[in-house]
This record gives C-alpha cells, structure tokens and sequence, in this order.
C-alpha cells in the first residue's frame, strides 16, 4: 500500500455504555478494506486496535472514523491522532462531522477540527454529569442495581482457573470478550473472596 493506494480503513468503538453499541451501523453501507474495532471507549487509554490501525496504514491510504467523540479521550488526544495519521499521508475522513484532513489542511480545517473536538469532549462531559445524576436519583428511589457484570459464575470460575494456569490476560480478555482491566477485576475480586473464606 504505498502513494497513491486507495485503500479505506476504518476505526470504530462503541462509546460508553449509554451509547450506540452497534458498531455496523456506524460505517453501514460503506466498502472498507479493513475494520479495526475496539470494545471500549474513546476515553480508553488502552486501545489496541487504535494502535494497530496507525501502525497498519500506509501513505495514501484513507481512514474513515464515524466520528470525533469515538476517536479520542480529548481535544489534545484528537489533535495528536490526527496529526499521527495525516503526517503518514493518510487521509482522515470523519463521516459524522463530514470533515476530513489531509495534512495539508488550511486554517479554517484547523480550526474546526478544534472546535468540533471541544464540541465532543464537552458533550461526552455533559453525558456523564447527566448519566451520574441518574444513577444518584435511581439510588434516591433504591432503583439502581448497578452495571450487569459481564460474565456469569460459572465463566468467572473459569477465568480464574485459566489465569491461575499461566494463560495470558491479553488473549483470556479476548476470548471472554471483556478488557483486560476486567480480568484483572475478576482476579483481584476472586482473590479477596479466597482470603475471606
């Protein structure tokens, strides 16, 4: 893939849990050549397929993103991706704010992709505050059950056992389709109920 290749990549994660979970109707109708896809969200410093797909691409190659607020944690993380990606000659297409950047973008282009990144980390703050608020009156009316846990016993069980084994975190995260952060939640979670019993 060098100058000049046409290939279209795109980059795609859920959000936080509150948000559109279906990352297919993200690009719905769109021809890519390869997806990368992370189950976490923009705020993640942890993002592996983000990782992969800077290291994946190539000069002349374009990188949809349905849009800002899924890319990036902030306005500063925005910019310096963005910048990562166009200083490789790859061009960057958001479908949601129908900006893209090239690296050779005018100031104007500049400008509004720090405007509409300050415009996304604001609503993504505005989100949680209302989200937080929620979750303090739900417990006010002692409605709130918290967040359903991601695996039942029976997969905690295993979990525990395989890691115990020697299996790594990166590949069990991957097969139970949970964060590592989550394994290690588990763990820690598995280990304190030992030390109680």
């Amino acid at each position: 893939m060098g100058a000049g290749s046409s290939a279209v990549n795109a980059w795609v994660t859920p959000g936080s849990a509150t948000l559109d979970q279906n990352t297919g109707r993200q690009l719905d109708g769109i021809q890519l050549d390869r997806l990368f896809t992370d189950r976490l969200s923009g705020k993640d410093l942890h993002r592996p397929q983000l990782d992969a797909m800077i290291g994946f691409v190539r000069d002349g190659d374009h990188v949809l993103v349905h849009s800002m607020d899924r890319l990036a944690r902030n306005l500063d993380d925005l910019r310096s991706t963005v910048r990562t990606l166009t200083g490789k000659g790859v061009r960057v297409e958001f479908v949601k704010e129908q900006l893209t950047f090239t690296g050779e973008d005018t100031a104007m282009a500049t400008l509004l992709l720090s405007v509409m990144g300050a415009f996304a980390e604001f609503e993504r703050a505005l989100l949680l505050d209302r989200q937080r608020e929620g979750i303090a009156l739900a417990k006010q009316r002692g409605a709130y059950r918290g967040r359903k846990p991601s695996l039942n016993s029976e997969q905690i069980a295993r979990l525990t056992e395989r890691a115990a084994g020697g299996d790594a975190k990166t590949a069990l995260a991957r097969e139970f389709g949970i964060s590592r952060e989550t394994v290690y939640q588990y763990l820690r979670a598995a280990a304190g109920n030992r030390g109680v019993g």
